[in-house]
């Protein structure tokens, strides 16, 4: 896991944002009032089943997808909306993104060479073709590519160095804040734990900060530090790694726990899954609020709710 740093600067704050699509009665809410901070250094993990709006939130950052309601504080500036252009350059710059298809994010007609120094070449305009040269071949050094690479096409390489080269395309604009994006779920299992390595080391490496996407729990518990449960829209759970595993209250976090593939095939059949019902919350009268339930540890329910959930916290924590 990454290393939990004892700085708690923020570097990421969003306050009560929505994420929406088409208007009127044709509105769709994607991200419906999300609210947390992330701190400089820290892994922070955003885990939820597909069409939770995980992936929205990242772009929404990164201002590929514009925000209907609330703020991006990003260092302290506000990033979403219409913002000065020398402001969104130093967004661009500071505010990078692997996706989660290895293929498709790259240009399949262009060089490697070409691939990963193209964002440094729209920021700096008057960079050399030595010094340009230079910063490529260190990029790909990082993440473990050989310099002949760099003459190559992303067809001739495999799946976990098509992601490489993603991640060196990043490296290279000296980010500040890298928004991961699924990096391994289109990579074989045996590549999986190569690419989260190499992530896990450029953090410590370049004191990087990782919004990190998936919907595997099982991943985020190795490299992240905090982990937010997002469901429909609305993020229902949020805490530290550990403590999220030991005491997972709300009932769509331990319907994900539950799913989580077991190597053991005799704990896995003693195992029941379980199955999350929205329909078990009555929010009728009583509505719910986002409530900090411990130290660290907020979630999403009404007062009838969290007086239940405080009792599951006196109990014994699962293993």
């Amino acid at each position: 896991m990454a290393e939990q740093k004892k700085t708690k600067d923020v570097l990421l704050s969003l306050r009560d944002v929505e994420v929406s699509f088409g208007s009127r009665r044709k509105k769709f809410v994607a991200v419906n009032g999300v609210s947390f901070d992330i701190y400089k250094g820290e892994t922070f993990g955003l885990v939820g089943e597909s069409g939770s709006g995980k992936t929205t939130i990242g772009r929404a950052v990164i201002r590929i997808n514009p925000t209907s309601r609330g703020d991006i504080i990003f260092e302290g500036k506000k990033i979403n909306g219409k913002i000065s252009k020398e402001l969104d350059h130093e967004v661009i710059q500071k505010i990078q993104m692997i996706f989660q298809d290895p293929m498709a994010s790259l240009n399949e007609r262009a060089k490697v060479d070409y691939i990963i120094s193209e964002g440094l070449c729209n920021i700096r305009k008057d960079i050399s073709e030595e010094e340009r040269s230079k910063l490529v071949a260190e990029a790909m050094a990082n993440v473990g590519l050989l310099p002949e690479f760099a003459n190559r096409f992303p067809h001739e390489f495999s799946g976990g160095q098509r992601q490489r080269i993603g991640i060196a395309r990043s490296l290279i604009m000296k980010p500040k804040l890298i928004i991961a994006d699924e990096p391994i779920s289109a990579l074989d299992v045996s590549i999986r734990a190569q690419v989260l390595n190499l992530l896990s080391d450029l953090q410590k490496k370049y004191d990087l900060t990782y919004l990190f996407i998936a919907h595997d729990l099982s991943v985020m518990r190795f490299i992240c530090d905090r982990i937010a449960v997002i469901h429909k829209g609305n993020i229902v759970e949020m805490a530290e790694t550990e403590k999220l595993f030991a005491h997972p209250l709300h009932p769509y976090t331990q319907a994900l726990l539950s799913a989580i593939p077991m190597p053991n095939p005799v704990l896995a059949k003693q195992r029941k899954l379980k199955v999350y019902d929205p329909k078990c919350h009555d929010y009728s009268v009583d509505k719910p609020v986002w409530t900090e339930i411990e130290a660290g540890h907020f979630i999403l329910g009404n007062q009838k709710e969290l007086v239940e959930y405080r009792k599951e916290l006196t109990k014994e924590p699962i293993k």
